[in-house]
């Protein structure tokens, strides 16, 4: 059992050459990643996102299975094994296995044969359109004791939209994407999940009709847990830019949405922090709203933004951020948090978020340029440094 984060942050008297502010937390835990490798490395490598994640002071994520090969079976999945033995240990990194064959939807995949190399099963970037099929995929999910973390999108509702569908895309002639895309499918899954008993994880929710759905369902008994990101519990449609670095899926939705989200998270509706960390190329994030590629980098601007604007502000407490980071995925997720692992920061470092400076391959950020208190000072991996500013791994 994994203690709360309360009896495992300490501030370092002594600080690193005297400085003030210098504080000791368990490594962080991100259970929602992409580092596109195989298939896609010229976006990002396991080796490039892990070093990202030791920078942000992670020591263990969850690689999504949205690769070429999809992890779909044993020899596709064993592509991505190799990748992850040949980076080294610098993270631990888990793989997802894939819910259906190439993330189609149409086929099951062989989630026997891939249940015990596999963190969970998912099929992110892609909602599962079948309810027979998610029916299916929950009762054998549980039956091998498996989580299934559902990317939840009615793909007849997002009809080809690409931000939130509210005023901003009205006043700009950009195309919406509904919040019912989002919380439709939900609505359907927590149904699912209560007549199977599937042990259900929903990713990246965004609006306020999915945290007051789950916290009902919670009450219910259904055995469910939901992530949200830093983007959307700090920004929101009036924080929209013409820049690709703004266009994320889910996107970023109304102010009130925004604030539903950071009361679940207090409420302990949502469980835990994921940033959904999704390199591109400069090219695909260049192409403006309308154009870009879906997806930002999170892995290290994570905490020093969440801390500026959640805890220095009053909104919550630095345990629970913590807790909400490091612990509470771990707990759901069944990853261990070895005595080694931690991550030091100096909560006092006042300093702009640089893009140039980022170790992942990736340099798309909404949080570009914005001044945040929280610099990591190193991060260990079973007892082993493998980040330490300025320096790299």
């Amino acid at each position: 059992m994994i203690a709360g984060a309360k009896g495992l942050i300490r501030k370092d008297p002594n600080g690193r050459n005297g400085q003030d502010g210098v504080f000791v937390f368990p490594g962080f835990c991100d259970v929602h990643v992409h580092f596109r490798e195989p298939g896609f490395s010229y976006k990002e490598t396991i080796v490039s996102g892990s070093r990202a994640a030791a920078r942000g002071g992670y020591t263990a994520v969850c690689a999504m299975p949205n690769l070429n090969p999809v992890p779909d079976s044993l020899a596709h999945l064993a592509a991505e094994e190799a990748l992850i033995r040949e980076a080294g240990d610098i993270v631990d990194v888990y793989p997802y296995g894939a819910l259906t064959v190439g993330e189609k939807g149409a086929e099951a995949a062989d989630l026997e044969g891939m249940a015990e190399r596999v963190i969970a099963f998912s099929d992110d970037g892609k909602g599962v359109q079948s309810e027979s099929m998610m029916r299916s995929l929950m009762e054998r999910c549980r039956k091998l004791g498996k989580i299934l973390a559902a990317h939840c999108e009615d793909e007849r509702l997002v009809a080809g939209g690409y931000i939130h569908d509210g005023n901003y895309a009205r006043t700009h002639g950009h195309k919406g994407i509904c919040s019912e895309s989002e919380w439709g499918p939900i609505a359907r899954d927590l149904r699912l999940a209560k007549e199977t008993g599937c042990a259900y994880h929903v990713c990246h929710i965004s609006c306020r009709e999915s945290v007051e759905l789950i916290r009902a369902a919670k009450k219910e008994g259904v055995d469910v847990t939901c992530e949200t990101g830093p983007h959307y519990l700090l920004l929101d449609e009036n924080d929209l830019q013409e820049d690709g670095r703004f266009r994320m899926n889910p996107p970023l939705r109304s102010r009130e949405d925004r604030e539903a989200l950071v009361e679940g998270l207090l409420d302990g509706t949502i469980d835990m922090i994921a940033t959904d960390h999704a390199p591109h190329s400069a090219e695909e994030k260049s192409r403006g709203l309308s154009g870009s590629a879906f997806g930002i980098v999170g892995l290290e601007c994570a905490f020093p933004v969440l801390y500026t604007g959640l805890v220095r502000t009053g909104r919550m407490s630095l345990e629970l951020l913590v807790e909400k980071m490091a612990i509470a995925p771990r707990v759901r997720f069944g990853i261990p948090l070895a005595e080694g692992d931690r991550t030091e920061w100096d909560l006092e470092a006042r300093y702009s978020i640089d893009p140039e400076e980022f170790l992942s391959m990736g340099r798309a950020t909404p949080f570009a340029g914005k001044e945040v208190y929280g610099r990591c000072l190193r991060t260990a991996h079973g007892g082993r440094i493998v980040w330490e500013g300025p320096g790299r791994v």
